[in-house]
């Protein structure tokens, strides 16, 4: 009796596609949201505003005029500022918008179905959307920075190419682009908190506008709490405790210590928000 071999064939497992592929379909899906170039271009807006507004106004702003009065005929205070206004509401309304299509506004499309089963890796996706909510953060934060030095040397110009710091020192062209970058990549690790978080309430819902409703609500509440003095005790544990620390960087000689200690705050916010997101989507179903 002769045996007959059975030889099997090997079936291809599904490949799963390269990172660096991933990222830049989730990088050319966010630039061609018509709403990502509408919201670039009304960040680009806001320093030109504040500059001509400021130009306008003249110097006349006088003592106690706040950082924005410190533009006049100072124009390398105007990234600073705009980012450290912008930062209060506008900033995080955008990461929450970004964050809330990422997965809520997927999962209401029902396009997120087809990619938690694709051969992608469930925490692949994650970090894919992540990556999508840091760029719209990034580029958010340079309009304001880059069109706020342009618009701040050119309508409000500057004192002799210099930035004169709060502290009533001037520093060179050089240093003070230093410091505007300096507050450009502690922005974007503040909002890489904000859309952490955003994130995380958007793996948890199918509706983008809960997301964006979550955050404003957030930030209410907790500049209610850091404005009532019998709750001091709160403030190293309120993300947005720390948010004028950017307007540090137009002092001299330029202390960290706010800098530093708001940033690990983010770091905490953005890894417990990272942590929610992977759960959520780890054992979600398809």
């Amino acid at each position: 009796m002769t045996g007959t071999a059975l030889t099997a064939t090997p079936v291809d497992a599904p490949r799963s596609a390269p990172l660096g592929r991933l990222l830049g379909a989730e990088l050319r899906w966010v630039l061609r949201r018509p709403r990502t170039l509408v919201m670039l271009a009304v960040f680009a807006l806001v320093p030109v505003l504040i500059s001509v507004g400021v130009a306008v106004a003249g110097r006349g702003s006088g003592p106690g005029a706040g950082l924005v009065g410190a533009v006049a005929g100072n124009g390398l205070v105007l990234p600073v500022a705009a980012m450290t206004l912008a930062l209060a509401l506008l900033l995080p309304l955008a990461v929450a918008m970004a964050a809330a299509d990422a997965i809520a506004g997927e999962t209401s499309h029902g396009t997120l179905r087809g990619l938690l089963v694709a051969p992608v890796g469930r925490l692949r996706l994650v970090v894919m959307k992540a990556y999508g909510v840091l760029v719209v953060a990034t580029l958010a934060t340079l309009a304001l920075a880059v069109v706020g030095v342009v618009a701040g040397l050119v309508v409000v110009g500057g004192a002799d190419g210099q930035l004169v710091t709060l502290s009533g020192t001037t520093v060179g062209v050089g240093e003070a682009l230093a410091r505007v970058a300096l507050v450009v990549v502690w922005t974007v690790g503040q909002l890489a908190a904000v859309g952490a978080i955003a994130l995380a309430i958007s793996s948890y819902t199918e509706h983008p506008l809960v997301v964006l409703a979550s955050v404003l609500a957030g930030l209410i509440v907790f500049g209610v709490l850091t404005a009532i003095p019998s709750l001091d005790w709160l403030q190293p544990y309120l993300l947005t405790s720390g948010w004028t620390a950017g307007a540090d960087a137009l002092r001299d000689p330029l202390p960290l210590g706010g800098i530093a200690e708001s940033s690990l705050r983010a770091l905490c916010y953005a890894a417990i928000g990272s942590g929610l997101t992977v759960h959520r989507m780890l054992r979600r179903d398809a």
